[in-house]
């Protein structure tokens, strides 16, 4: 079985924690959706350009953020991805944990679509997928 999907959600994550935005948006459909489920940004966004402002304003408040792959689904076209987010906010010391469920959908080899799931078993069920 190829896990050509996985590939490229595995290397927006490490490009994204790299720094490299370039690259992880080369991995993305120009019409890119992405649902944040909470967040001051609550909905569905369209377009490479649009989610990727959001993203940069979302990291801008941090000085570190990195995004830690703990296990990952495939299924067909689609990626359910559990990880963990370390960030530490702006002028701190601290270093906050949180555990999110991620759903892609890839087609030929690019993102087309992501949702975010404030709990990863949000992210499971969403997929048809249960621990």
């Amino acid at each position: 079985m190829s896990h050509e999907n996985a590939d490229v959600v595995r290397s927006i994550y490490r490009f994204l924690n790299d720094g490299d935005w370039d690259a992880a948006f080369r991995l993305v459909d120009p019409e890119f959706e992405a649902t944040f489920q909470r967040s001051l940004n609550r909905g569905t966004h369209r377009g490479r350009d649009s989610v990727r402002a959001i993203l940069e304003d979302q990291r801008a408040a941090f000085d570190r953020w990195v995004i830690e792959v703990d296990r990952l689904h495939e299924s067909g076209d689609q990626v359910v991805v559990l990880i963990t987010n370390r960030v530490q906010p702006k002028g701190t010391d601290v270093e906050v944990q949180t555990r999110n469920g991620h759903v892609w959908t890839i087609r030929d080899g690019v993102a087309v679509s992501w949702c975010g799931f404030p709990n990863p078993d949000e992210a499971l069920e969403a997929a048809g997928l249960r621990e």
